[in-house]
């Protein structure tokens, strides 16, 4: 997860695959969604489509402090909320990632050296309905409270909620645009957040050695404000993290042990698809595309500290 400098530069650093891009707009004034408003509509003939809502709840573990506990340190949870879905991250920083294992195990014994660690250090899942996660550990009586909640109160787990409130455009029939503050807990507005999808492709490959995309480069500058001293940052992330957070161990294994034979196929129509090995069913469509989203965002504010 990483942020760049300047917007021209940022833009330019959007080169991953898919077709929905985020930025940050981090010192917008009070009337910033007005003004972004505003300008979608004069030039792009942007109409209004719905509300923008999204919440996040940020957790920790407390399992240090049971006597006799043999954990070694605390575990984090955000459960990020976007309409009917509920995205969790789970990050446990003394667990071991997929490549730290895999660094280890000498050759021809991955799959056994994968099923050791009982689990790994990030598990990124979706779960419906809202509140069902909060359900789930009152039922449990799980150790975990809030990240901010005050002293004494360990029964507490409705989380620190911050909440992102705007709107969303349509552009035509190609695009739709998401624009809303972002704001704590206590009313405090930390600028902005920005995202733009490309409807009719799920992911772009560029031409360009930097895989460049001149298509969301320029939407993007041309949605973001041009006025004096505005910061403004793309939300970017590592393919290689998203992976180990997606990555399936049970289905891994299985592969392993009883990999697929790769068949030649003569038909001079067909679709030659062997350099695309990480590209599965689903991975850009319904749910699975709305995790994309939910992990960058809640990465980018947590970078910044406001998770």
């Amino acid at each position: 997860m990483g942020f760049t400098g300047t917007v021209q530069a940022v833009l330019d650093a959007l080169c991953l695959e898919t077709l929905r891009r985020l930025a940050r707009w981090l010192n917008a004034p009070p009337n910033g969604l007005d003004i972004v408003q505003a300008n979608l509509r004069a030039n792009h003939s942007a109409a209004f489509h719905s509300r923008w809502h999204l919440s996040i709840k940020s957790y920790r573990s407390v399992l240090t402090q049971t006597p006799d506990s043999t954990v070694q340190s605390e575990r984090n949870m955000f459960a990020l909320t976007m309409d009917d879905n509920v995205f969790i991250h789970l990050e446990d920083p003394a667990a071991p990632t997929r490549a730290d294992v895999l660094a280890v195990a000498p050759p021809g014994q991955e799959a056994m050296y994968l099923k050791s660690p009982s689990h790994y250090r990030n598990t990124f899942l979706a779960m419906r309905p809202p509140g069902g996660l909060e359900q789930l550990l009152a039922q449990i009586k799980a150790r975990w409270i809030s990240v901010r909640q005050a002293a004494g109160q360990r029964n507490n787990i409705t989380g620190q909620q911050l909440i992102i409130e705007g709107r969303t455009y349509s552009i035509g029939t190609d695009w739709m645009v998401r624009v809303g503050n972002v704001q704590l807990a206590g009313g405090a507005i930390k600028g902005m957040l920005l995202e733009a999808e490309y409807l009719p492709l799920p992911l772009l490959r560029s031409a360009a050695t930097d895989n460049t995309s001149e298509l969301l480069s320029n939407l993007l500058t041309s949605i973001l404000p041009n006025i004096p001293d505005a910061k403004t940052v793309a939300v970017t992330f590592n393919d290689a993290h998203w992976q180990d957070q997606l990555w399936d161990r049970e289905k891994e294994l299985s592969e392993m042990n009883d990999p697929v034979a790769v068949v030649d196929n003569d038909d001079p129509y067909a679709w030659d698809n062997t350099d695309i090995a990480e590209w599965k069913q689903g991975d850009w469509a319904g749910v699975d595309r709305e995790q994309r989203s939910a992990y960058l965002i809640i990465g980018a504010l947590r970078s910044e500290g406001l998770l």
